[in-house]
């Protein structure tokens, strides 16, 4: 399974606005937690997960999320190739990454803020955490 962008939309008159991923129905989320950074333009991750997905969708601003398959979980390739999504909340999105993959992500503006949506307790969590250096893949911006 490879990720994918799960599309919503957004409706704007004189009230206000209302932004919305009707197609994201929750189900397998464990638990939730958000990131802003304190500066923008700087690479955050990468983190892989055997077993755990993520559903990620930008609630402020900008942030670019990159996901690689793992080929291997000691040792990755290097050269293996990375998607990249750029996620607004002016276009609202979720990004589904399935397990069997890293992620990383970079603030594209610093009042972005990113909600991140995971399968599986904390205490599953910290059983299926692989973590490699930010150099490991290029996120380019």
């Amino acid at each position: 399974m490879n990720p994918c962008l799960i599309q919503g939309g957004r409706h704007v008159d004189e009230r206000g606005s209302v932004s919305f991923v009707n197609g994201f129905d929750f189900k397998g989320v464990d638990r939730f937690y958000w990131v802003q950074a304190r500066h923008a333009n700087v690479p955050r991750g990468w983190v892989g997960h055997q077993r755990e997905h993520k559903w990620f969708i930008a609630i402020r601003g900008e942030v670019l999320v990159a996901a690689v398959r793992l080929d291997q979980w000691d040792c990755p390739r290097r050269d293996l190739p990375v998607e990249r999504f750029t996620l607004a909340a002016a276009n609202p999105q979720v990004l589904h990454v399935p397990p069997g993959h890293a992620t990383a992500s970079v603030h594209l503006n610093p009042e972005a803020i990113l909600v991140i949506f995971s399968s599986g307790s904390l205490e599953d969590a910290h059983s299926d955490d692989f973590r490699f250096p930010v150099e490991h893949w290029p996120i380019r911006l």
